[in-house]
């Protein structure tokens, strides 16, 4: 029997890092699923997170325009008044 490579653990999309700004001016990096995510003082540190957390793929990166409120128990949410 020939040899046979291992299936890849990627085989489905890993979900999108979505960033924004929280209501108090903070950048906020969330996963879409909720995985992982943090609070920054700059844009940069947070496209830095991002990008490293994701294995620097740009395409799986969101900018939320009108905001985005952190939320610790299940993901991140538009702001309540984003347009």
């Amino acid at each position: 029997m020939p040899f046979q490579e291992p299936p890849s653990r990627e085989t489905t999309t890993p979900s999108p890092f979505l960033i924004g700004r929280d209501s108090r001016g903070r950048w906020v990096v969330r996963q879409q699923n909720g995985q992982c995510g943090g609070l920054f003082v700059d844009r940069a540190s947070a496209v830095r997170f991002a990008m490293f957390e994701n294995g620097r793929r740009a395409d799986g990166i969101v900018i939320v325009a009108g905001g985005l409120e952190f939320d610790a128990q299940g993901g991140a949410e538009p702001h309540p008044h984003a347009a």
